[in-house]
């Protein structure tokens, strides 16, 4: 095809009077009005300069319009590059300059304090609010809503997704046209999507769960989705009733097991609930279950591999587990130090490899000869077992294994145990410096409502359970654990917060 990624996700839908986007204000956006809009805008980034290769950097709130962009750079050929809403002008200031990017759309409230931001970087900057105006619609409204497809190679590049930067620069994480293509594709049969679904979509389109996972893959099947601004607990439930299936972060799915109209009758009409971006507690797993009679779906993936594993839409989905490779996915489990592959259920390293993997790091060639090797791997830095079933379990990154008195302690082991107890919510288990041990085990603990955790005879029950250089040495307690926008704890934050415990 000329345009693999415009031609089978968006082009397939010209002139069709389908239903796309279900709004929060009671429209609904056909796949022919989302792509003539689409349409006027791939010529407004002509008109700011941009042609194929170049890179549009957008920090706006969630809209038809936003996602309308990520349809008009694949139009065009434009490499798209969104940014969290909560970035800083600070951070924004780097990712604009690292990527060279010559427009930066913001939201209008922004703009007096990021003018100058995009003029040290060398781009131009215009506007596009939540209600779809700004000064970039106005241009784009003035053009007309057809436009020539830009042929474009399965290995170009289509977008830019920036790492957290947890530990040193965040990295531009460069994905190709077939690596979103083969992963839509890969995701729309396992997990059985086809025109008649309708997915709740209440995900950030930042990120690559909300804009590639969840868009792609209803793109490629045909449905529609109800398209809201953010998750609300009042708003997800009213919607839920025309859903088919739904995709979230762990977050949503204990926010709606607090809400006590959220029962089997609701659920029904779903025939899928997937999780992913953050650990899934299979306390939350359990309870769900018993709450809605569905087994919630949950998968592994990052954003230079998009998804890599799944529990099976038919088959035992198993608690604590993210699952099997998916078809053409490679993974195995290799000592961290060696590269050597590990027997079953050991821990160590997972290595992926794909047509899901990404390219490489933009601008970072030593970068990315550490972490994608000459062989196809992608050493993602998570560590990980395979059981008994060929299901994999997510350990921790690799940056979260403790090291004390020469002893190595997976976080995770010790978190389950810390969950299990009466009164503790959830929990996180770090490593921070101690003077005889190198390192040692700290335990933030998250209390339930009501009655709250009795940390002697927490301390006491792990005697029992864990070795005794992986019990806490320290426990505190904490209203939340720090998170980012896609649920996952802070570690990093954690880390920093109660580095000097044994000072």
């Amino acid at each position: 095809m000329a345009n693999p990624l415009y031609d089978q996700l968006f082009g397939r839908h010209a002139g069709r009077e389908t239903p796309f986007l279900h709004l929060a204000d009671g429209r609904t956006l056909t796949h022919a009005a989302f792509l003539t809009t689409a349409a006027r805008f791939a010529h407004a980034l002509n008109a700011f300069g941009l042609g194929p290769g170049d890179r549009l950097a957008v920090q706006v709130e969630k809209s038809p319009e936003a996602l309308a962009l990520y349809a008009a750079c694949a139009q065009a050929g434009v490499i798209f590059l969104p940014l969290n809403t909560a970035y800083t002008p600070d951070e924004l200031a780097y990712f604009l300059s690292d990527s060279g990017a010559r427009l930066f759309i913001c939201d209008g409230r922004r703009m007096g304090g990021l003018t100058p931001v995009a003029e040290a970087a060398g781009a131009r900057i215009a506007t596009l609010n939540a209600d779809g105006s700004g000064s970039f619609t106005v241009i784009a409204r003035a053009r007309t809503g057809t436009y020539p497809t830009v042929p474009r190679a399965a290995e170009d590049l289509a977008a830019f997704l920036y790492t957290s930067g947890t530990t040193g620069r965040s990295k531009g994480a460069m994905l190709t046209q077939a690596n979103l293509i083969s992963n839509a594709e890969v995701l729309t049969d396992v997990w059985r999507f086809t025109a008649r679904d309708v997915l709740l979509h209440a995900l950030p389109i930042f990120h690559t769960h909300g804009l590639f996972v969840a868009t792609n893959t209803l793109l490629l099947a045909g449905g529609s989705m109800i398209f809201l601004p953010k998750f609300d607990t009042d708003a997800v439930i009213a919607a839920l009733p025309r859903a088919t299936a739904m995709m979230g972060v762990p977050t949503f799915y204990t926010r709606l097991l607090d809400d006590p109209r959220f029962d089997r009758a609701l659920a029904a009409p779903l025939r899928l609930f997937v999780s992913g971006s953050a650990p899934l507690l299979a306390e939350t797993h359990r309870t769900f279950e018993a709450r809605t009679g569905h087994r919630i779906l949950e998968r592994y993936g990052m954003t230079e591999t998009n998804m890599s594993t799944s529990n099976p839409y038919e088959g035992e989905r198993i608690a604590g587990t993210v699952g099997l490779p998916l078809p053409g996915v490679d993974l195995r489990i290799a000592d961290p130090e060696t590269r050597a592959e590990l027997p079953q259920g050991e821990i160590g390293q997972i290595e992926v490899r794909g047509p899901n993997v990404f390219k490489g790091y933009w601008q970072m060639p030593e970068k990315t000869r550490e972490e994608l090797c000459e062989d196809g791997f992608f050493l993602t830095g998570d560590l990980g077992r395979i059981d008994e079933n060929g299901y994999v379990q997510i350990v921790g990154r690799a940056k979260d294994l403790i090291i004390s008195g020469g002893l190595n302690i997976y976080p995770k082991e010790i978190e389950e145990a810390l969950d299990a107890q009466p009164g503790v919510l959830e929990s996180a288990v770090i490593g921070v410096p101690h003077p005889d041990f190198g390192e040692a085990v700290v335990a933030v603990l998250v209390p339930a409502p009501g009655a709250g955790p009795d940390l002697d005879a927490i301390a006491a029950d792990l005697r029992t359970r864990l070795a005794a250089f992986k019990q806490p040495r320290r426990m505190v307690l904490t209203p939340a654990l720090p998170r980012n926008a896609m649920g996952k704890v802070q570690k990093a934050a954690l880390r920093a917060e109660y580095r000097d415990s044994f000072a």
